[in-house]
């Protein structure tokens, strides 16, 4: 069964009570006959289709008050939903038990860190203080030692060649022994050893020791400041963790950054009550707040997806609310229709924007009436709903001629589910039967034989 059997039954049902009554007036140029028909004259005049949906007002700029505090937290009080406040007044508290303990936990490692970093920093300052004490200090004095040893280990060999000579020239006069001359021999080459001695070691001292040492002493060093690097690192992130803890208890209260009304921010349609709320819990970067801006304020409706194709922004629209009418536009239509479920009836709408002009009063969360106008016809021929008959195969309506019921084939346009455009098939002045199913047989037998043609 189409769509214009069904708007006719419901206009059955309507005109028949009304008929019951004895009168009917469906428009200014609407007439009822006497009798048991009821009759509308045709008429040219205008007409406008619209839609009609439900919806509130909110602003198209917000203020969002967020939460600064990492984690999971609970909210222990929050301001009256609606309140005028002033800039600095507290809007939320949360809990900062947590944030309190992980304060006095994270400034004690703080300290022990701070405490390590200086430590490491007094080694890194020795460690590279023992090169400059070696290579100026320990080197110059070992060196020095064997440079003396080895001058005294010249002036041992020189000696020694001089008694030698001295004994060997005593020898050949006969004043002393072979013996001590073999002593003297010993002597020089005891003293010959100890030089070379003394010269290797100042050989390896300059050559190995002293490269050894340097290299003992910069790999210290290196190693030193890699750890006092790694305690300075870990004193800086424990620093940063405590000053965090510090700002998010800073945090834990929240404040109003400007004058002006707060609000709760719109719950999600399946939630029973609000998410900001005593006791709730809230977690980072949620909003937790909306500082609504009342001189751009809009409402969003949902409009059915057999009739959204039809709607573009520009638009007019007319905005009921419970005490004031005003003229606003369609401002934007969405392209993806919104979340359906066991809230919407899942039945599927598409968020549409009507844009208000700045009138004082209008507050966040009022009930309000949009009706959009999607076409406004001026001087058409138009027949109520309730007077169309649709079949399988044509369309029709009843003309009263001579006092009967004669049927027509008519072509229709566009509908407002009240009155009807007729394009084809009927004149200016002619009186069409209202609700025919209720009073013609011919009307009856039509609808019937839809009935039956579509059964399976």
């Amino acid at each position: 069964m189409s769509k214009w059997i069904t708007r006719g039954i419901f206009a059955v049902l309507f005109l028949a009570i009304l008929g019951t009554a004895g009168s009917m007036m469906l428009s200014t140029s609407s007439t009822q006959d006497s009798g048991p028909k009821l009759t509308h004259t045709v008429s040219r005049g205008g007409m406008k289709v619209t839609v009609t949906e439900q919806g509130v007002l909110e602003s198209s700029e917000n203020t969002e008050i967020k939460c600064k505090v990492r984690g999971q937290n609970t909210v222990i009080w929050v301001i009256e939903n609606g309140t005028q406040v002033k800039q600095g007044d507290v809007l939320v508290r949360l809990d900062t038990l947590e944030i309190e303990d992980a304060i006095n936990e994270r400034t004690k490692y703080a300290h022990w860190s701070q405490s390590g970093a200086e430590y490491s920093k007094a080694e890194v300052a020795r460690a590279t203080l023992a090169i400059d004490e070696y290579l100026e200090g320990r080197y110059v004095s070992e060196l020095l030692t064997l440079e003396k040893d080895l001058a005294v280990a010249e002036s041992n060999l020189r000696t020694a060649k001089n008694m030698l000579s001295h004994s060997k020239r005593m020898s050949e006069r006969g004043y002393v022994s072979e013996l001590d001359v073999e002593q003297k021999e010993f002597a020089l080459t005891q003293a010959e050893l100890n030089l070379k001695a003394t010269k290797t070691r100042i050989e390896v001292l300059k050559t190995y020791t002293k490269q050894m040492e340097l290299e003992t002493l910069n790999g210290n060093l290196n190693s030193i400041k890699a750890t006092h690097a790694a305690n300075v690192e870990r004193a800086v992130l424990d620093a940063t963790r405590r000053d965090q803890a510090l700002e998010e208890f800073e945090h834990c209260v929240v404040k109003a950054e400007k004058s002006g009304l707060v609000i709760y921010p719109s719950a999600a349609a399946w939630k029973n009550s609000p998410d900001i709320a005593e006791g709730a819990t809230v977690h980072k970067d949620q909003v937790l707040m909306l500082m609504p801006n009342l001189s751009k304020m809009q409402v969003k409706v949902g409009v059915h997806e057999s009739v959204v194709d039809r709607i573009e922004p520009g638009m007019d629209a007319t905005v009921s609310l419970p005490d004031l009418e005003m003229d606003a536009t369609v401002y934007s239509v969405a392209s993806v229709a919104q979340p359906t479920g066991w809230w919407t009836g899942n039945i599927v709408k598409y968020d549409c924007i009507i844009q208000l002009p700045s009138i004082a009063g209008l507050k966040p969360g009022m009930s309000a009436e949009v009706e959009v106008v999607m076409a406004d016809y001026q001087d058409v021929l138009t027949v109520p709903v309730s007077a169309v008959l649709e079949t399988e195969t044509e369309t029709l309506c009843w003309v009263m001629v001579d006092g009967k019921p004669q049927h027509r084939v008519i072509t229709l346009g566009d509908s407002n589910d009240v009155f009807i455009i007729v394009e084809e098939g009927l004149r200016e002045g002619e009186e069409v039967v209202l609700n025919p199913l209720s009073f013609v047989d011919q009307a009856q037998r039509a609808a019937l034989s839809t009935i039956d043609e579509t059964k399976p």
